[in-house]
């Protein structure tokens, strides 16, 4: 299934700007990072890079540490889950793999923070791991749950992965709704204009019909 390869480039991007962003220390090499909360400018305020860490579910949502283990289990499953219906499909349509493709590799993205991050950072144990987030833009104001944004809420290369996989998901099945509808009017036309057919031929074979006994019935007399 060559379309994985879409699955490990999005793996590697996250996990390596996810690195680039937190540091890391090997032996006797430390790469520092941004510490916790730095902001850069690259856009000016539109666009800047953010570190934070989100401990729960998307947009910060964090439930205590019995959901947080649930859910990373549950990542896990459904990742595995996922695997299996993409090969499952692998003979199916290009963009119906590709939206699963890049689904996948945004759920092992992130999956890997949840599971590792806290045994490789030292700060929690094994699937208690934090998600690290960065990408931090400025759009229109928004209310989730009760709470307003004034900002799209920081999300990472993993997350991108999913939004835009769901997008290709979505689009793939209402182009395979519309082309069914379509098929259906064409059925319908078809066999209207066979209804259409069948009438006229009856029409014009009877007359010959009637006409045929009738010499039948003369040259009898004769």
């Amino acid at each position: 299934m060559k379309v994985l390869y879409y699955t490990l480039v999005i793996v590697v991007l996250d996990q390596l700007t996810k690195i680039l962003v937190k540091g890391f220390s090997i032996i006797s090499f430390a790469y520092e990072g941004m510490y916790y909360g730095e902001r850069i400018p690259i856009i000016g305020d539109f666009f800047r890079l953010t570190f934070v860490e989100n401990p729960g579910m998307a947009f910060g949502i964090d439930f205590g540490p019995s959901v947080k283990l649930w859910l990373s289990l549950f990542s896990v499953v459904a990742s595995v889950g996922l695997f299996y219906y993409l090969y499952h499909v692998r003979n199916q349509s290009f963009s119906l793999r590709l939206s699963l493709a890049l689904i996948l590799g945004g759920a092992i993205g992130n999956l890997i923070d949840r599971v590792f991050y806290g045994v490789f950072y030292g700060y929690a144990p094994l699937f208690y791991g934090k998600v690290v987030d960065f990408l931090d833009f400025d759009f229109f104001d928004f209310e989730i749950l009760g709470r307003t944004y004034d900002r799209w809420p920081i999300f990472n290369i993993a997350d991108m992965a999913v939004s835009i996989g769901v997008m290709v998901l979505l689009i793939f099945y209402r182009h395979i709704e519309e082309t069914k509808t379509e098929e259906i009017n064409l059925s319908g036309d078809e066999v209207t204009s066979n209804d259409i057919s069948s009438s006229i031929d009856v029409d014009e074979v009877s007359p010959l019909s009637a006409e045929t006994e009738s010499i039948k019935n003369d040259k009898s007399d004769n």
